[in-house]
């Protein structure tokens, strides 16, 4: 009995240890490559301006107010989603040094209350402006990585990141737009740090990695400019919160 028991027991072990994934062999690889999908979510931390309440005056029409006083200002989350590739370079067993070129489609949002009941007569309460951006990310980060238990190893991210728009300046030409139908914009470029944490998950022939991700501009990103959507702010710091799943 205490034979059978002890070959079962032996039995188990070898088996489960033979259980473990391969994950294609990424772990032996000193140097690896892979892509993402990334779902974003963004928002700007705002700072108003001292006078961020007052009325918008039309300096070309003898100053002419063209808005009424604001309540409030505010950025609600927005969503987007990205595809990039990952190049990947091991340092040693438990650090990494990895770079994910990413295109993100994204849209910002920002959110005008004005006073009511309407001083001005002006025809809105409310508006909102959508800032489109088609960004380019190319972060540099450092993944520090748990040892592996069979098939699951935990991770942390530390980096920064610096973004271009390919959009600034192509969908948002509004020189001859009057000030009430000007456009908030960004900054065509900026860098940001970023934190995260995530999970490698082996499989037989590839490895999988859910993450979550949030990065915070450094300084701030939207263009200040004599309009009434612009001249609220004083500073917009653009902060997202991305989860992304990666294949190697």
């Amino acid at each position: 009995m205490k034979q059978t028991l002890l070959i079962a027991f032996f039995s188990f072990v070898f088996l489960s240890s033979k259980a473990q994934n391969w994950g294609g062999g990424i772990d032996q690889e000193d140097f690896n490559w892979g892509f993402t999908f990334q779902y974003i979510a963004s928002e700007y931390k705002l700072t108003r301006a001292a006078n961020w309440r007052e009325v918008f005056l039309d300096y070309e029409n003898n100053n002419k107010p063209i808005t009424d006083p604001l309540n409030s200002i505010s950025s609600p989350l927005s969503t987007g989603f990205g595809i990039g590739f990952v190049l990947n370079k091991k340092i040693n067993k438990n650090l990494d040094l990895r770079t994910t070129p990413t295109l993100v489609f994204d849209d910002r949002l920002v959110n005008y209350e004005y006073q009511q009941p309407a001083v001005y007569n002006t025809t809105f309460s409310s508006i909102q402006q959508k800032i489109a951006a088609t960004m380019i990310d190319l972060p540099l980060t450092l993944k520090l990585k748990s040892d592996r238990r069979r098939d699951f190893r935990a991770y942390i991210l530390l980096g920064t990141k610096y973004s271009m728009d390919l959009a600034s300046g192509k969908k948002t030409d509004d020189a001859d737009k009057a000030l009430i139908n000007k456009v908030l914009k960004n900054k065509k470029n900026y860098a940001s740090y970023e934190a995260g944490i995530g999970f490698d998950l082996y499989f037989e022939y590839f490895k999988m990695s859910p993450e979550i991700k949030i990065s915070h501009s450094f300084t701030d990103v939207i263009k200040h400019e004599n309009h009434p959507y612009a001249t609220p702010i004083e500073k917009a710091i653009l902060r997202n919160f991305t989860f992304s799943l990666f294949f190697e």
